[in-house]
């Protein structure tokens, strides 16, 4: 009860500073730069020097936000990178050689790569699937409903409602794991899924399509209800199946849709951390970049310059696709 209460006075407290900022600043500068006055040439000067300056006394906020929250942490992780595990000495480019070397940092690079190529393609799959035939059952509100479920769970939560799913129990005893209980029941030998090395990974990885898909079912659900209806009905009209339609008619206009959810996607796969913290803590052949980089940064006494490397790395990782994704929009606005 009383981290609900210092939550609402922190919400207050923030509401009611970010309107008294934006007052109280507008009024100063109302105050310095008055509209009117004896001279008009001089009150028509501080009209436009109050429109120029205004934008950015209203962007202060953000700005100042975005360089203590961003482009500090960056600056900061790049400089640690570059040294011991204290932070205090300089080491140079040694943490990079050290990850080059290292065998398990080649295999969280190789498991990511791997969820990157599966997670965003079947989230977008699978969400494409859903959003087109929901569409077409009168049911569809309560499947899509049911469908973007999973969005409202946190990671660690979605995590421990896989674990039930993989739990394993000694042959001969009873299997509260949905899997192993399908397996048992049809003749099999209950598995230690997660400790399968290789397919554990894709084990881990259906827990992030199952909470994904149901953004992009949202997404591009709304993307084919744009689809103009002359061009299906033209479609239609000369014969076109179903399957026709769908891919040479409506795929080709909602495709810059597709490509924003499987880029976004891409961005959280790469900032993977929490299910496989919470499933395995990397055991078993799982490690990721962002579980590793968590490992070397606050366990065992922490390795700042070593986790600060790797949070490099996947900040880089990461930029590419950023920047693919705001050259996109900008085309968009330009077209429009």
């Amino acid at each position: 009860m009383e981290q609900l209460f210092w939550a609402l006075v922190t919400v207050v407290i923030g509401v009611a500073g970010c309107a008294g900022y934006f007052y109280f600043s507008n009024l100063l500068l109302d105050t310095v730069l008055p509209a009117r006055g004896p001279d008009p040439v001089r009150a028509g000067r501080n009209i436009n020097r109050a429109n120029l300056i205004r934008p950015w006394l209203f962007l202060a906020p953000a700005i100042f936000a975005l360089v203590v929250y961003l482009v500090y942490p960056v600056i900061e992780s790049v400089w640690l990178s570059l040294h011991d595990r204290s932070g205090q000495n300089y080491v140079g480019t040694s943490n990079y050689v050290w990850m080059v070397n290292d065998p398990v940092f080649r295999e969280s690079m190789f498991n990511n790569l791997l969820w990157l190529l599966f997670v965003p393609a079947a989230a977008t799959g699978f969400g494409l699937a859903a959003a087109a035939l929901t569409d077409r059952i009168w049911w569809g509100n309560i499947a899509k409903s049911l469908i973007f479920m999973p969005m409202a769970i946190s990671f660690v939560g979605a995590s421990v409602i896989w674990k039930f799913i993989y739990d394993y129990r000694a042959p001969g005893e009873p299997q509260i794991g949905i899997l192993n209980a399908l397996v048992t029941s049809l003749g099999g030998d209950p598995q230690a899924w997660l400790t399968i090395p290789f397919w554990n990974n894709f084990f881990l990885m259906v827990i992030l399509v199952w909470i994904q898909t149901g953004f992009a079912m949202v997404i591009l659900s709304a993307a084919l209800r744009g689809i103009p209806e002359e061009t299906v009905e033209a479609a239609v009209l000369d014969g076109a199946s179903p399957l026709q339609i769908f891919f040479k008619i409506k795929m080709p206009q909602i495709w810059g849709t597709i490509a924003v959810v499987w880029t976004t996607i891409t961005i959280l796969v790469l900032k993977v951390f929490d299910i496989v913290l919470a499933m395995t803590n990397g055991q078993w052949q799982t490690q990721v970049l962002a579980n590793l980089m968590f490992d070397w940064m606050f366990r065992g006494g922490g390795d700042f310059g070593r986790g600060a490397a790797i949070a490099v790395v996947i900040m880089v990782l990461v930029i590419p696709i950023m920047v693919w994704n705001i050259r996109r929009a900008n085309a968009e606005m330009k077209g429009r």
